[in-house]
């Protein structure tokens, strides 16, 4: 019998199971909504049984058939992931497809030159890129749908391998006209009595919040948002000071007004890494990009 359908057919299968959604999943794997409509119908009519159910207001639920055509399609993806990879074992080329995700708190900073100079290296990587918060980086390498990412060691699954790069102390971003911008230095219990800035996000708000801890006070958070830029611009425009661990340059928010930088003591620092799933390793294409990160990170980029 001669197959009628795609592997791409079937990662947008898989993007639409695993999301719920049709505009989820063509976000997810940055193809249009309607190519993703018609990937689904073409495969329900290729097999002759609906694999979702449409609800208006509850976007689309997987049929019983459709659970277990998700199950199937996810395996069929991983065989020909590792067909890929054996392919690269015997002709020793890095080629094939590879898709990273970073956390988009520094994606900006760190992501496209990484992906310049390895793609540079490697013409023949089918590079895709990801931009993403701590906890939905950690399900999509358990759902294969990142080979690797780039992000900071907060809470780190067990299942989950993490590669180090580079320690990033914290420093405090402040409006220049703020009365501890001159310091040399701040510790969190300086900052406690002004209003700050928190840039909400999973793991990485936990981590400044906790950063008041030991010395035995909360921050008086006025603000939250989970936009970086956002954040940068609230700070420079006087709506408080912000923690962050990584510095764009220069030293000024989106809309170009100034920010100062002082550094942040007794505060352990975060590290800058690498994650990816148990066994990951074994693909050449994901050793390429680890040893390339390793190098690069090196240099004094962040």
């Amino acid at each position: 019998m001669a197959l009628r359908f795609t592997l791409r057919q079937l990662e947008y299968l898989v993007a639409v199971g695993e999301t719920g959604s049709i505009a989820a999943a063509a976000d997810r794997v940055n193809v249009s909504s309607p190519s993703i409509s018609v990937a689904i119908a073409q495969l329900e009519q290729e097999f002759g049984l609906p694999l979702f159910v449409r609800r208006h207001a509850q976007g689309l639920s997987l049929t019983q058939g459709g659970r277990q055509f998700l199950d199937a399609a996810r395996a069929v993806l991983a065989a020909a992931g590792r067909l890929n990879d054996l392919a690269n074992a015997i002709t020793g080329e890095v080629r094939g497809p590879l898709s990273v995700a970073c956390l988009q708190t520094f994606a900006q900073v760190v992501l496209p030159g990484l992906r310049r100079d390895f793609v540079a290296r490697h013409p023949e990587v089918e590079f895709h890129q990801f931009e993403r918060h701590q906890a939905e980086i950690f399900e999509g390498l358990r759902q294969a749908r990142f080979d690797v990412a780039l992000t900071y060691d907060l809470d780190i699954p067990s299942d989950l391998e993490f590669v180090p790069l580079r320690p990033l102390p914290p420093y405090a971003l402040l409006p220049p006209d703020h009365p501890l911008a001159g310091r040399a230095s701040v510790a969190p219990g300086d900052l406690a009595p002004y209003p700050m800035v928190l840039l909400d996000l999973p793991f990485s708000s936990d981590y400044f919040r906790e950063a008041f801890r030991p010395a035995g006070q909360r921050p008086r958070i006025v603000e939250r948002t989970r936009d970086i830029g956002v954040m940068r611009a609230m700070v420079a425009n006087g709506f408080g000071y912000s923690i962050a661990n990584i510095r764009p340059a220069p030293d000024a928010a989106s809309d170009g007004k100034p920010l100062v930088n002082v550094p942040l003591t007794g505060v352990p620092p975060l590290t800058l890494g690498l994650v990816l799933a148990e066994g990951a390793r074994g693909a050449l294409t994901i050793r390429a990009f680890l040893e390339h990160c390793a190098a690069a990170m090196g240099e004094d980029r962040a």
